[in-house]
């Protein structure tokens, strides 16, 4: 991509003023990264401006755009940040800063031999600490879709080290941000260099059966479009392929692909949840369903947001075909993720950090919050442990729901006093118990998902020092020591451990003065 491409794409998107700012920092790229060359030989610029498209199609405002035009000239070039301040604004410079940090982050783990579990995690952490725009992390993401697809001009030795990271941290970290179609992306092409021999195998024992299901697809898609228009239901049907990595992690489990029910599926789109509901009647009328197969993603959606519901039926022929069924939005979510659920030019979190007030997130996205306090505790200077900055993007996630309906989303394994934390901390505070689908439940009880809790409060209640046992989320961790040390709990635990520790070590030095 050119230049002259990269306007052509943003004409449409933004106003005039915004793409004029655009081309001025295309220019100013152009004019930093000249003489600079990538391994393929073209000019470097080449690959800001393909970062920038990919930005443009995700529908990402127009700073976060200019941003990826210039998230390489600090680390690369003269360009100062200063500089860029000066000439396109605090946020285009804060985003191009944060960019710049997890490049660096990641030039101190480059000579490691392999990439260990701390690695990820060091690298989380470091998504953390430049937390305070999510901007940052989808850039980032951009950046790493391009050098993935120019990955066939490195060293092998870069492409196994560079395709590794990529399936260990950028992948789930698209998928947490529900970016399912830059994860499938990066996941497709970290396996083909990783295990390459086991990509080429998985896609040619699919391709063999696609050409068979997609005849008798046909037939089936074109039954169920024209019930549907029958009924006057408005709607869109087309059809999905599984990537060939998910293929190959499920054939690890299941092992025959003829008990593979959803190497294609049909997709129904419709205008609202009402509409999904009836398409999906309509299918059971046409078609036998497999029970224990439908999944409702509406009622409870996935722990990145995911919503569709998904059935799957047998055809008359005896044919297995999946279906899901979801709405306009859904669909444009399940695709785009956080890019597509965020409105940058109408609310900017960066701007939102500075006036001190945090827009409220979705459910679905309310570990953003999460990161975001513990970017603004770093910021800050303030004393707490490290584990309070590991927001886990990575682990499993559940839904959990107040007696009022509303939807709370935590880590897996997490206790009843975890969600009293992500109600209000002064609520866990008084915590005296907990009902959990109707029956009470130890504040040791983990949690499920869609479980129901009601907290039980007393006024005499107040954090007991136990409490550190039975709660794993960083907010909670953080919030109960302040509580406890307000209290003189901590300072007690304190103590208590300093004397145990000193007696051990008095009664180390009697045994090796005996000997």
């Amino acid at each position: 991509m050119i230049k002259s491409e990269l306007l052509e794409l943003a004409k449409g998107h933004y106003g005039e003023n915004q793409l004029l700012e655009l081309e001025h920092a295309v220019d100013f790229a152009t004019e930093m990264h000249h003489g600079q060359v990538r391994k393929s030989g073209e000019p470097y610029i080449s690959h800001p401006i393909h970062v920038a498209g990919t930005l443009i199609e995700w529908g990402m405002d127009i700073d976060t755009i200019i941003a990826g035009v210039l998230h390489d000239t600090v680390e690369d070039t003269p360009a100062t940040l200063e500089q860029i301040e000066s000439l396109f604004g605090h946020d285009v410079a804060f985003l191009v800063d944060g960019v710049t940090k997890v490049s660096q982050a990641r030039a101190g783990m480059r000579n490691l031999e392999s990439y260990l579990p701390q690695t990820r995690d060091n690298l989380t952490k470091l998504l953390i600490a430049v937390g305070q725009d999510v901007r940052v992390i989808i850039i980032k993401l951009s950046d790493r879709l391009h050098n993935m697809q120019t990955l066939q001009y490195k060293s092998s030795e870069k492409q196994r080290k560079i395709a590794r990271e990529t399936i260990e941290v950028f992948a789930p970290l698209a998928d947490r941000l529900n970016m399912g179609r830059v994860r499938v992306q990066l996941e497709e092409l970290s396996f083909r260099y990783l295990m390459p021999k086991d990509f080429t195998a998985t896609k040619r024992l699919m391709d063999s059966r696609l050409k068979k299901s997609e005849r008798r697809l046909r037939k089936v898609k074109n039954q169920v479009d024209e019930h549907l228009t029958n009924e006057k239901i408005s709607h869109q049907i087309d059809g999905r392929v599984k990537s060939i990595y998910s293929l190959y992690k499920k054939l690890d489990r299941v092992g025959n692909i003829d008990d593979i029910y959803d190497l294609m599926a049909l997709r129904i789109i419709v205008d609202d949840i009402a509409t999904c509901y009836l398409v999906l009647g309509e299918l059971h009328t046409m078609f036998e369903p497999m029970v224990d197969r439908i999944k409702d993603y509406i009622a409870i959606p996935k722990a990145n947001g995911y919503q569709s519901l998904h059935t799957t039926v047998v055809t008359p022929t005896g044919q297995i075909v999946e279906f899901q069924i979801r709405t306009h939005e859904m669909h444009e979510y399940a695709e785009r993720g956080l890019a597509a659920s965020f409105h940058y030019n109408e609310q900017k979190l960066t701007d939102a950090y500075r006036k001190g007030n945090i827009a409220k997130l979705p459910a679905h996205l309310h570990w953003i919050s999460n990161l975001q306090d513990a970017a603004t505790q770093i910021k800050e200077g303030k004393d707490f442990n490290e584990a309070d900055l590991h927001v886990d993007l990575f682990g499993d996630r559940i839904f959990v729901h107040s007696p009022k309906g509303d939807i709370y989303d935590l880590p897996s394994g997490a206790f009843p006093l975890d969600y009293a934390y992500r109600v209000h901390s002064d609520l866990a505070a008084r915590a005296s118990g907990f009902i959990i689908n109707g029956k009470m439940e130890p504040f040791s009880y983990q949690l499920n998902d869609g479980d129901t809790i009601e907290i039980l409060t007393s006024k005499s209640a107040k954090p007991r020092s136990d409490w550190v046992h039975y709660v794993i989320t960083g907010h909670a961790r953080m919030k109960l020591r302040a509580q406890l040390r307000r209290h003189g709990v901590l300072g007690q635990i304190s103590n208590a451990a300093a004397i145990i520790h000193r007696k051990a070590r008095e009664r180390i030095r009697k045994k090796q003065k005996t000997k």
